[in-house]
């Protein structure tokens, strides 16, 4: 068992595209949950649809990929106006009820039969991403430092990806500083006392789930390109809680949150499972299959994540305040 290369390979998943892929949602979610108080438990379903409006946009209807991407974000903002205006004036846990179902709903109607001609139903879209890699302006070949590398590819890909992290990031900033910002919080904390100020709560918290929906989408489009093929059932409820354990473990209602929370639950995950198949193996432990690893690194995961919540419940960088919230 090479302990640098499982090290490598952990730094590698834990900065790579695909946690980046998973920042970006974190992102959004964080915009939902930290700061305005919603529960959604459906963002796996803005995901969907922004990597079937790239997928579908091009492989479909030949669209160029440049407006793929405007269509997955106006999937996403259409998705959260017809999923908040009914929901918004409701109680939270209706809200985390009514995301869900039509998180997976969408999952169902995309797979389905009817649906084949446009979205391909259960065998996807493939070979859609080919002018994003056309673009590559890197050479070819492996790209790192020491044992940390990457593809040509998958280094162009982490690139996009944490570009559009970085301004995610600046334009959140700049959000909660403002006076939206400001009314957003107040919202999580009280919004009877915002109502009392004449602001709309409504329409600050449909706001939201648009601007949280677009990172989600933004992330499924990103998910498309790295995967250069999607199925419907690649979006199950199962991602939306991976979403929730990152932010957990990061932080809610921080900048930061969304991005370490992630970053250090992927290499986590990476550790724990080149670890017990090194150990499988190697007949360290023999009563291990290989096959093993990988539900025994959720495990391990787990009771890091619940050793967490009971001595550190604001995350890592979290302020403990921000947890003290008011949930509507």
């Amino acid at each position: 068992m090479d302990t640098m290369t499982i090290l490598s390979l952990s730094v590698e998943t834990a900065i790579g595209p695909v946690a980046a892929i998973y920042v970006l949602a974190a992102i959004g979610l964080n915009m939902h949950f930290g700061y305005t108080g919603l529960l959604n438990f459906g963002q796996v379903g803005f995901m969907l649809v922004g990597a079937y409006g790239v997928a579908v946009s091009v492989a479909t209807f030949g669209l160029p990929l440049w407006m793929g991407f405007l269509v997955s974000l106006a999937c996403s903002v259409v998705l959260a106006l017809v999923l908040g205006i009914p929901t918004l004036r409701l109680r939270s846990d209706y809200l985390a009820i009514s995301t869900i179902a039509v998180a997976e709903v969408l999952r169902l109607v995309y797979r389905a039969e009817f649906a084949r001609p446009v979205t391909g139903g259960v065998y996807g879209r493939q070979s859609f991403a080919d002018a994003f890699y056309d673009a590559n302006p890197l050479p070819e070949g492996s790209l790192g430092v020491g044992r940390v590398d990457f593809s040509s590819d998958e280094l162009w890909l982490m690139l996009v990806c944490w570009l559009l992290v970085a301004a995610g990031l600046a334009m959140m900033a700049l959000l909660m500083n403002s006076p939206w910002g400001r009314v957003i919080k107040g919202i999580r904390e009280d919004e009877d006392a915002v109502r009392s100020l004449g602001k709309d709560a409504f329409t600050y918290k449909l706001q939201s789930l648009v601007f949280g929906g677009v990172f989600g989408g933004l992330a499924g489009a990103m998910i498309a390109l790295n995967q250069q093929n999607i199925t419907p059932d690649q979006f199950m409820p199962q991602v939306t809680f991976y979403l929730w354990a990152m932010l957990l473990l990061g932080g809610v209602g921080t900048i930061w949150g969304p991005v370490i929370g992630p970053v250090i639950m992927w290499f986590m995950l990476t550790l724990f499972d080149e670890t017990l198949r090194g150990m499988a193996s190697t007949g360290v432990l023999p009563f291990l299959a290989t096959s093993d690893s990988g539900p025994l690194r959720h495990a391990l995961v787990g009771v890091g994540l619940m050793l967490l919540i009971v001595y550190r419940p604001q995350g890592l960088v979290g302020n403990r305040k921000e947890m003290l919230v008011n949930v509507k």
